[in-house]
């Protein structure tokens, strides 16, 4: 049995989440507790909302289960693939082949995180290397220049001798 306070609480989620709440009850499943893959079949279901109002729908589905002291269904496994599969985020390039894999299995926030900030890093990175090739240019046509000087003042140095 749970405690009474557990459960108002979890009634005013409930009333707090209308769209996944609706959804169960089209549906025929429970909303709380919700299975990963009840969760992952509201996700693929609603992904015509596009993921500016599914994600916020999903983050209720967990704070509704972890207020009332369940499992958060919404982490890993289905809902993450079904979420993964609409984001369609994709790894960040420097991450080696098996982490590549565990990407998809990230929460859409943390994969939005961390794909920005890999995004910043190239950035930065490339802004670097071009920053670095102008400088070696510069020297490189500043030595040449220096040669040539010196070049051109030897032989003018030479031919006076003769």
């Amino acid at each position: 049995m749970t405690h009474p306070l557990l459960t108002a609480l979890a009634q005013a989620r409930l009333r707090d989440a209308p769209m996944f709440v609706r959804w169960c009850e089209l549906n025929g499943v429970s909303a709380c507790p919700a299975t990963p893959a009840s969760v992952a079949r509201f996700v693929t279901d609603c992904a015509a909302l596009g993921m500016d109002r599914l994600w916020p729908a999903v983050q209720e589905i967990s704070r509704m289960h972890i207020s009332s002291g369940l499992a958060d269904p919404t982490l890993g496994g289905a809902a993450a693939g079904a979420i993964n599969a609409i984001a369609a985020i994709p790894p960040p390039r420097s991450w080696p082949g098996p982490f590549k894999q565990r990407f998809a299995a990230l929460p859409y926030d943390i994969q939005v995180h961390l794909a920005s900030h890999e995004a910043q890093r190239e950035r930065a990175l490339r802004r670097a290397q071009n920053d670095a090739a102008s400088v070696r240019q510069k020297l490189a046509a500043f030595q040449a220049e220096t040669k040539d000087g010196k070049t051109n003042g030897n032989e003018v140095a030479t031919r006076d001798q003769d």
